[in-house]
């Protein structure tokens, strides 16, 4: 088997790496994609984990784009309460705080095991235990931990507290009580074995081998609420994405029931008639006018149930009376004149990759003797809009993650997404307006100052000029200017190839972003990888 070429672009430089070492080994995006996944495990333990959820949506070459949905699902059954190893935390981000739910009660059924498997049965190329091999070198060998691993390492500081179990995770060689600091290495022996043990024996071995009967033994005398048949039962389900054309381009979004991608091709639909100039970006036109475009998703998701959301829309998008009504509350007429982690891989032979996937922040258990960290996903605000302990057994959760891939409007292809909760639709919408309507190169697309509009708190970067500032000000009185980027607004990954195959790559410097390279690459125009 020949080397591949391609790019691979991610939320750290070893993430990276694994995949390009897959793509340099005769593998193809999806191989790439798997192998990043399984390096991210070990080098972003706090963003993503075998026991966490996520999607993959994936383009072959002359095939059409499928969604790969192995997100967390719902216990078949629901403790009371007062039964549940369920209590709060603050996770502070220094200029805000957020609260979250953990305990062995907050996790849901993991699906991140079973996707790796199923994906690579489906789109592999490779082995799978040489997929994982880069990896498990990684965590035998240990990987530094970065600035930004180490930031996120503080904000969680509150989890990572709860066990000796959670906090060897993130802990350096000298001190097994504190996180590691930036430049110290951190080892994963346990969850080399436990990569290696999965990729041989299979999916079953994790969902009904020992780290499940270990788990569901914890689960019955700590009060967590997962069963056999939870795990025995657990199925990853294909499904079409979203799909939408604006702005000169055309996008695959994430399905339902998950909302994100439904909301995203719905707020594109509101910003089709806006005419935005390379000369208005962070001005006050299309601060406005992207502002209102969130104002009206987050009043469409509120009014919608999440499992009805993907018809429920189709409706309002299929009408322009209904559209031009939306737009009308969404935007000032004069506009018109007309929460994760991510990854990304494009090869030469034409596949792309776009995986999202996420841990929660990860419950504070995790699984003796594997390094695996469970997720906290039924304590996660965002993903319980209704309230805790009021989810239906036995359902797929609905996730704002929304992986993406597009063709520009200049014929090129990219994969894209990012982590962030809910700011994961507010980003990924920016960063393709700044590719479709401004014309701008992934770098600087991923780099430009980003907004979100949580309920009627409107946060926004510094970037913005100063009408902009005083019109947001105006419509959205307490609008918060953060001073500079920050984790808060997500983390764009993107990996694309132009038209006449050269490679586009940006990895988004809020969360670490690095993006590397495959096989005798040309560089883009201008002598440079754009992003690289």
């Amino acid at each position: 088997m020949g080397a591949s070429t391609g790019i691979v672009a991610s939320g750290h430089a070893e993430t990276s790496a694994a995949g390009r070492v897959i793509l340099e080994q005769g593998g193809n995006a999806f191989d790439a994609a798997l192998g990043a996944l399984c390096a991210a495990t070990v080098c972003e333990p706090l963003l993503t984990s075998l026991a966490g959820g996520g999607f993959l949506l994936a383009r072959p070459a002359g095939g059409e784009p499928e969604v790969f949905d192995f997100f967390v699902q719902t216990p078949s059954r629901k403790l009371p309460a007062e039964a549940l190893d369920f209590h709060p935390i603050l996770a502070d981000f220094g200029t805000t705080t957020q609260e979250f739910h953990v305990g062995l009660g907050s996790s849901a059924v993991p699906g991140i095991a079973a996707g790796l498997v199923e994906v690579h049965a489906a789109l592999g190329s490779m082995p799978l235990t040489e997929i994982v091999a880069p990896a498990v070198r990684l965590a035998r060998d240990g990987v530094r931990m970065t600035r930004y691993q180490a930031h996120i390492s503080e904000i969680l500081l509150s989890i990572l507290s709860l066990s000796p179990g959670a906090m060897a995770l993130v802990a350096g060689p000298e001190d097994r009580e504190r996180p590691a600091r930036a430049g110290e290495l951190v080892r994963h022996p346990e969850l080399a074995d436990t990569l290696e043990a999965l990729a041989r024996e299979g999916r079953d071995w994790f969902y009904q081998g020992a780290p499940a009967r270990r788990l569901l033994a914890d689960c019955e005398e700590r009060g967590g609420q997962l069963q056999h048949c939870d795990l025995a039962d657990y199925r990853v389900i294909r499904r079409r994405p979203v799909h939408a054309v604006g702005l000169g381009g055309e996008f695959w979004f994430n399905a339902p029931p998950s909302p994100g991608g439904s909301l995203l091709a719905f707020a594109l639909a509101l910003l089709e008639p806006v005419t935005l100039a390379p000369g208005d970006a962070g001005g006050a036109r299309h601060c406005l006018a992207v502002a209102g475009a969130m104002e009206a998703a987050n009043r469409l998701r509120a009014r919608s149930e999440s499992g009805e959301m993907g018809e429920w829309l189709a409706v309002e998008l299929a009408s322009e009376e209904r559209l031009a009504e939306w737009r009308a509350l969404a935007m000032p007429e004069q506009v018109f004149r007309r929460g994760t982690t991510h990854l990304s891989v494009v090869d030469g032979q034409g596949n792309l990759a776009s995986l999202t996937t996420s841990n929660g922040e990860g419950c504070g258990y995790v699984i003796p003797g594997t390094g695996v960290m469970m997720n906290n996903m039924l304590g996660e605000e965002d993903l319980n809009p209704r309230g805790f302990h009021r989810w239906q057994p036995g359902h797929r959760l609905a996730s704002m993650m929304c992986p993406t891939l597009a063709r520009l409007p200049d014929g090129s292809e990219v994969a894209l997404g990012t982590g962030g909760s809910n700011r994961i639709r507010s980003a990924v919408l920016q960063v393709l307006l700044n590719l479709c309507a401004f014309g701008l190169a992934p770098r600087d697309a991923v780099a430009a100052s980003r907004m979100h509009l949580e309920g009627e708190r409107l946060s926004f970067e510094a970037g913005v000029d100063a009408a902009a500032v005083a019109a947001l000000h105006e419509r959205w009185p307490d609008a918060e200017a953060w001073p500079e980027p920050s984790l808060f607004f997500g983390g764009v990954h993107l990996a694309g190839r132009s038209a006449d195959g050269q490679f586009l790559g940006a990895g988004d410097p809020r969360r670490g972003g690095e993006v590397a390279l495959a096989g005798a690459v040309r560089p883009a125009a201008g002598g440079e990888n754009q992003g690289v």
